[in-house]
């Protein structure tokens, strides 16, 4: 077999066969195949696509292609989320434990952030103390122990992955649906998991800018999980406006801490809740309205907080930060920004504002940038609120001053205001799974 003919094969338009994938895969591992054979087959099936069995077929390869952790001594349903990033979105954080809280073991395989998306794991580093590289053997003790374990992928989890993004990144062939499915699922079929929640982001803060494309990765990762006997099910959700209010490391855990104290914004503690209700109804804890009272009571009665404070202690991190944030990293500067003009804010550039956050050093420019866990954005007025010229909108937090100007002058540029109420659309889109789509937005 030939790496030529696979390209030339693809290149045409036409099916790969199971062995042929394998070839692939195992020469990208093997490092037998160049980067430029690999980047040839990226493009072609960029552009000509891979169907639904060949998608399959490339996420069982991947997965085979390093570790699986085998989570069996783990009793019930195991039930993992992932959601394809976005700007504010610490859902995990409130989701994990509210599942928890209900009795439902979360073994969560989380990854860093790199660009305008913030990553779990650097937001729960964040916690002094919070330790994420924890090996298999403590994770699975800390589940049977406490019923949830947040950490790390192992350097060998789908190394295959890791190969062709770094290729896919450099190469414009990072927005193919098959890729982009084959990448996540990948990732959560060789984490163990029974069944999986997707929360699949569209949006100007997201990688899919339309409902349409969000639907089409949704249905694709539906079929994925059929065929991998993983029941999958996808909810597209808004990303046009940041989640919450609170966009870097330790701001967004503050924020996460305070809607499991049963305070903070509604638009993510409506999100995180349809989540893990979605989470409990695949582990068979009743029908959706059921799961849905069943995670608003692990809420109201603390018992989802308590769960966190027990993850925190768990992980080695220093659990008084739940109760006094001044233990979090502070900022050396803060700097306000005012409305330009009275009226509504009609819209917001949800990717700049995330990337104003990288900038100011709550995220990556590349994999080994340091991150300064206290900076970020916090934004008080969002789309269809009202604002009077002058009145603050948004604090930028970050410990460079030289970069001030900059970050101030690209984050008002992320406001656009009118002088009418604008409409808005629905939080949650969409919802996929294996005999249905909804759609409740175009």
């Amino acid at each position: 077999m030939r790496m030529y003919n696979i390209i030339e094969k693809k290149r045409d338009g036409c099916e790969l066969s199971y062995e042929e994938i394998s070839f692939f895969i195992d020469g990208v591992i093997k490092e037998n195949i160049p980067d430029y054979q690999t980047a040839a087959l990226l493009m072609a099936i960029f552009i000509r696509g891979i169907n639904p069995r060949e998608t399959a077929d490339l996420t069982r390869l991947m997965v085979d292609s390093g570790d699986k952790i085998d989570l069996s001594s783990i009793k019930g349903i195991k039930v993992d989320k992932h959601s394809t990033g976005g700007v504010g979105d610490k859902t995990t954080l409130i989701a994990a434990p509210v599942v928890a809280a209900c009795g439902i073991p979360v073994i969560k395989m989380s990854g860093r952030g790199l660009g305008h998306t913030g990553g779990t794991i650097d937001k729960l580093q964040s916690i002094p103390g919070f330790k994420t590289d924890i090996d298999k053997e403590e994770i699975i003790k800390n589940v049977k122990r406490i019923g949830i374990s947040i950490a790390g992928q192992s350097n060998n989890l789908v190394p295959a992955d890791k190969k062709l993004y770094a290729l896919r990144d450099v190469t414009a062939t990072v927005d193919s649906i098959p890729l982009i499915a084959a990448s996540i699922m990948s990732k959560k079929i060789a984490s163990g998991t029974d069944k999986i929640v997707l929360d699949v982001k569209a949006g100007s803060g997201a990688f899919m800018k339309d409902i349409d494309h969000a639907i089409s990765l949704g249905k694709t990762m539906v079929e994925i999980g059929e065929r991998t006997s993983r029941e999958t099910v996808v909810i597209v959700t808004d990303m046009d406006i940041p989640l919450g209010n609170a966009i870097g490391n330790s701001l967004e855990v503050i924020e996460a801490i305070e809607v499991l104290k049963g305070r903070g914004p509604s638009d993510l503690k409506t999100i995180s809740l349809e989540i893990a209700a979605h989470m409990l109804k695949l582990a068979g804890m009743g029908n959706m309205e059921e799961c849905r009272v069943k995670a608003r009571n692990a809420i109201d009665s603390r018992k989802a907080m308590e769960k966190f404070k027990e993850l925190v202690k768990a992980q080695y991190g220093i659990d008084d930060v739940i109760e006094d944030y001044s233990i979090f990293k502070q900022p050396l500067y803060k700097y306000d920004i005012a409305a330009d003009m009275e009226g509504f804010i009609e819209s917001m550039d949800t990717r700049l504002i995330g990337q104003v956050s990288s900038i100011l050093g709550a995220g990556r420019q590349t994999k080994e940038s340091l991150i300064d866990y206290s900076a970020g954005v916090y934004i008080y007025k969002k789309t269809g609120m009202e604002v009077k010229k002058g009145e603050i909108i948004a604090t930028l937090y970050t410990d460079k001053s030289e970069i001030a100007d900059e970050a101030v002058s690209l984050l008002k540029g992320a406001f656009n205001y009118s002088r009418n109420t604008p409409q808005l659309r629905p939080l949650i889109l969409a919802y996929v799974d294996s005999k249905h789509t909804f759609r409740y937005a175009d």
